[in-house]
């Protein structure tokens, strides 16, 4: 089927642009401080024009959304091929981390000036729009197939995917505000064994 081929190779031309100009969005940020670049900046360290930028996003707080969107769809197709027998939790746990932890994030806690970046990002109504979108329909459904439930009509999968999106926010909210900066996989696997566990109150005092 060479016209599939053909498209499936242009598909992921596209992905790679895309991923490329989100990367040279957060190194610039890094470097310089979101507030200091331009739609120019990124452009030229991801090798390509203004316009090509302009084709993929409208600005740099959407570029730097992507990454996160990108990383819950990597989630999702991790989970959908997790063991079905594997317990929910478990899978979401492994699903959850395994595009953070091949994205090195996992590593090592991130700088002061890498904090102040990523706090802006998430903090920006952009990234929330783009993530709570991203936690959406498909992770309904794989979450009902995985359970036995029903996608439209059960509270089950809905709640799990809303109890997701709590996880996330909590965990990066506690992520930018931590001091000493810690790691964000280790903060999402706290939140999702906690919420797996009940959310138990904390002991007071010992």
């Amino acid at each position: 089927m060479p016209d599939e081929q053909v498209l499936g190779l242009r598909e992921r031309k596209k992905l790679d642009t895309r991923k490329a100009l989100s990367n040279a969005t957060l190194e610039l940020a890094f470097e310089h401080g979101l507030a200091n670049i331009t739609r120019e900046d990124i452009a030229a360290r991801a090798g390509v024009s203004v316009r090509t930028f302009n084709n993929y996003f409208t600005g740099k707080h959407e570029a730097l959304a992507y990454r996160q969107t990108e990383r819950i769809q990597r989630s999702l197709i991790a989970l959908r091929n997790r063991p079905a027998d594997e317990p929910l939790w478990v899978a979401i746990t492994s699903a959850v981390l395994e595009p953070l932890e091949a994205d090195g994030a996992g590593d090592h806690p991130p700088t002061a000036r890498q904090l102040a970046v990523i706090r802006e990002l998430l903090e920006a109504p952009e990234t929330r729009t783009a993530v709570s979108k991203a936690v959406s329909d498909d992770w309904i459904e794989a979450i009902a197939a995985r359970t036995g439930t029903d996608a439209a009509r059960d509270l089950y999968p809905r709640l799990v995917v809303g109890a997701i999106g709590a996880i996330y926010q909590a965990a990066t909210a506690t992520y930018v505000y931590a001091d000493p900066p810690v790691l964000l996989t280790t903060l999402l696997r706290q939140a999702i064994d906690e919420v797996a566990a009940g959310l138990p109150a904390p002991s007071v005092g010992d």
